[in-house]
């Protein structure tokens, strides 16, 4: 049976998907993201309440709008669900296209930070469109090109610039975490591709070389980074960020000081609503709420994998891994940098954070997802 599919995988590599009729999907994924849809709905009415204060705004203003976005996701997850592989593989390169074309409109904004589109009421960030974007192009160049994966000109070189110039344009938004992200993205989807190694140590090298220019080239990078090696040094400059949420940690011990009752929230912690929410989460709930969201990441992340490794087609294979990687990397980054493991950058926690832009796009590559785990072959499913 292993070895049929392994047959089929081969004979389909560079061809698009073959129409697949539709099973299952994959029930472990749906409701584990709509556990943390629900935690995400009350983390956002807990610390939206005093920000919304702070700036004058209706108490619920942002308790709405979010609602809003959730209800659009939720749209845009029950018709992703619905469409094929085979649809996914016409879209590359519109999407990509598509998302180019929104970064380049982003930069005609007006003002030092220029990340969002403004149609009305609605705020669209490209970014992260493109983001999916990305993923969705890379696994079907690397499908087409995988006999040419070997040579670093014709089969890596190509990637790598398209995904540069994206990164670039995100870059200059300025988002610098946002571009090192997409740039992670590409290296993971290249391995898992299977490029040669020493082809994978060329990138990271050059990689760190850039990030390293980017962050020396900025003040405010640099700030952030020497705060992140002594936080304590700098708690009231460029590590207070930092600080306080060490601080919402230290409070909350193991079992929390209670739902609702954070202190850092109420203007001590910087962005407590967008990426820094699990800071009020440890605070208020302690090792128990912090656990059973990392919980919940991990059932995605484990479900995500299975659906990459049972997928009959190399391109489905390749998006289920690299929309996992968009849910499960992101959170997992965020959550080192709120427990200070890795410098001060702006991602916020999937599915939790406040954001329309970001949890319409989670919901997405959840659909897509579970789109997937449809055209798994019945004799592939044994036992979830």
């Amino acid at each position: 049976m292993e070895s049929r599919t392994q047959a089929d995988t081969a004979r389909l590599e560079g061809q698009p998907p073959a129409p697949i009729s539709p099973g299952a999907m994959d029930g472990w994924l749906l409701a584990s993201v709509l556990l943390l849809l629900l935690i995400g709905q009350l983390m956002v009415l807990n610390t939206t309440y005093f920000y919304a204060a702070e700036h004058g705004d209706q108490p619920y203003r942002f308790v709405w709008k979010q609602a809003l976005a959730l209800a659009l996701g939720l749209m845009a997850m029950g018709l992703t669900a619905r469409l094929s592989s085979a649809s996914y593989w016409r879209c590359a390169y519109p999407a990509l296209l598509l998302a180019v074309v929104g970064l380049l409109v982003v930069l005609l904004s007006e003002g030092k930070v220029q990340r969002w589109i403004h149609l009305g009421p609605i705020n669209v960030q490209p970014s992260e469109f493109a983001k999916g974007a990305v993923v969705l192009y890379l696994a079907f160049s690397l499908v087409k090109k995988v006999r040419r994966l070997h040579d670093f000109v014709s089969g890596v070189l190509p990637h790598v610039l398209v995904v540069g110039l994206v990164a670039f344009l995100i870059v200059i938004e300025p988002d610098l975490g946002g571009a090192v992200f997409v740039g992670m993205t590409l290296l993971v989807l290249l391995f898992v591709a299977g490029a040669r190694k020493r082809h994978m140590a060329l990138l990271v090298g050059a990689g760190l070389v850039v990030v390293t220019y980017g962050i020396m080239a900025a003040e405010y990078r640099s700030a952030r980074l020497l705060s992140f090696l002594d936080p304590a040094a700098h708690r009231q400059a460029g590590g207070y960020q930092l600080h306080q949420s060490l601080l919402a940690f230290g409070a909350g011990g193991a079992h929390g000081v209670g739902l609702g009752q954070s202190s850092q929230k109420m203007f001590y912690l910087p962005e407590a609503h967008t990426d820094f929410v699990f800071a009020v989460v440890g605070e208020e709930t302690g090792l128990w709420g912090t656990g059973l969201i990392l919980g919940l990441f991990v059932v995605v992340g484990a479900r995500g994998i299975r659906i990459a490794l049972r997928h009959p087609h190399r391109f489905g294979q390749l998006l289920a891994f690299g929309c996992s990687f968009l849910l499960v990397g992101q959170a997992g980054l965020n959550m080192a940098v709120v427990l200070g493991l890795l410098p001060t950058k702006g991602l916020p926690l999937p599915f939790i954070s406040y954001g329309g832009s970001s949890l319409c796009m989670a919901l997405v590559y959840v659909g897509i997802l579970l789109g997937l785990s449809r055209e798994i072959r019945p004799e592939n499913r044994i036992h979830a």
